[in-house]
């Protein structure tokens, strides 16, 4: 009999879309409403999309022919296309950053290094567990920006709007590696202690590597006013007790442990009801968007 979470899960089906956001490139660097410190943060997000979202798509992908429920291989083309609409989007985001001087290519690089080699080492069961780990981080932290309005507030809105679009697929294909994973590991012990010395592992590297990306942003942006008070804000955003980013995801993130965990034993889908309004604002080509038509100019400029 299937759990109310496996039910969950079989009712949520990805779909890809192709929305286009409008992106001022002369904001790249302070879009957030809290200022270019937390705006740093989100773009150090960022740049680890382009290589970490091929890197899922290429874990589930090896494991495709293997899948024998129809649900789930629909599921997996969904998710395969929306990452490849993320990463897309996220090419352009970055490339915005390089054209106000930011090392954003540079970094990207090192993000494709470091996972290249992950790819030619690492056993595909223990890059396809990496993925499950990584996407309970991005489910975590979508569910964390969608729960609360105030953390985008403020906000230039394009990259507002990109940032909820991203959150709303990562919700709505948050069980699907994950579901994979079940399907083509024999259950047991081992299973499970691979999925949870990965996930161990991905959080010791994963959050370094955020900060790492994060202090470079701000080194590079060191000229941004009012330093002080934008590292206080950027502490009380990500520490603060009641609205920071880590007290608030404690909780999913010991759940993982649970041998009987499953990604929607957070049923949080109502949050996918606001998909339609956004495909009906961003999923007309025919709006061009104002910040792209200059990013050429402004990172020949930049070089």
């Amino acid at each position: 009999m299937k759990s109310a979470a496996a039910a969950t899960a079989a009712d949520v089906m990805p779909v890809r879309r192709d929305l286009r956001f409008d992106l001022p490139v002369e904001r790249a660097k302070d879009w957030h409403g809290l200022g270019s410190h937390v705006t740093h943060f989100f773009n150090a997000l960022s740049l680890l999309f382009p290589a970490g979202e091929r890197f899922f798509m290429d874990s589930v992908r090896h494991y495709r022919d293997r899948i024998d429920d129809p649900v789930l291989k629909r599921q997996v083309l969904g998710f395969i296309g929306q990452e490849a609409m993320h990463t897309r989007e996220h090419v352009e985001y970055n490339e915005l950053m390089q054209a106000n001087r930011m090392p954003a290519r540079k970094l990207d690089r090192r993000v494709w290094k470091v996972l290249g080699f992950m790819k030619r080492v690492l056993p595909h069961s223990v890059q396809l567990a990496h993925t499950v780990a990584a996407e309970h981080y991005t489910a975590m932290l979508a569910d964390w920006i969608l729960r609360d309005p105030t953390r985008l507030d403020g906000s230039v809105d394009g990259y507002r709007q990109m940032w909820i679009w991203h959150a709303l697929e990562e919700t709505e294909h948050k069980a699907v590696s994950f579901d994979v994973w079940n399907s083509v590991m024999a259950p047991g012990l081992r299973r499970y202690l691979i999925r949870i010395g990965v996930y161990l592992v991905t959080t010791l590297t994963f959050w370094p590597t955020v900060f790492l990306m994060h202090v470079t942003l701000l080194w590079r942006d060191r000229a941004a006013p009012h330093p002080l008070r934008g590292l206080l804000r950027t502490i009380a955003f990500l520490y603060g007790p009641r609205y920071g980013l880590f007290p608030r995801i404690a909780g999913e993130w010991l759940s993982y442990f649970r041998p009987a965990f499953h990604p929607w034993d957070h049923d949080n889908r109502h949050h996918l009801a606001r998909v339609d309004a956004l495909v009906a604002a961003y999923g007309d080509h025919d709006r061009a968007a104002a910040g792209r038509g200059r990013t050429a100019a402004l990172a020949s400029a930049a070089r």
